[in-house]
């Protein structure tokens, strides 16, 4: 995994992890319409970020393995 991707992927599953201990803190319908809202949308665009990412390097890489 490129080194963007991996900090990328890290810093959301830090976030997320941040997000579920807040959970008991505050459970209420504003926390709920922000997750639905932000939280949520958010991880399925870094999902497809990272694989974009990676796609990205294999092929950054193949063209390099090519052109030496």
């Amino acid at each position: 995994m490129s080194e963007g991707s991996h900090k990328l992927n890290y810093a959301f599953k830090n976030l997320r992890r941040l997000w579920d201990e807040i959970g008991p803190m505050w459970n209420d319908k504003v926390r709920h319409d922000f997750e639905q809202r932000f939280v949520l949308p958010l991880s399925n665009q870094v999902s497809s970020t990272v694989r974009g990412m990676n796609e990205i390097d294999e092929v950054t890489q193949r063209v390099k393995r090519e052109c030496s």
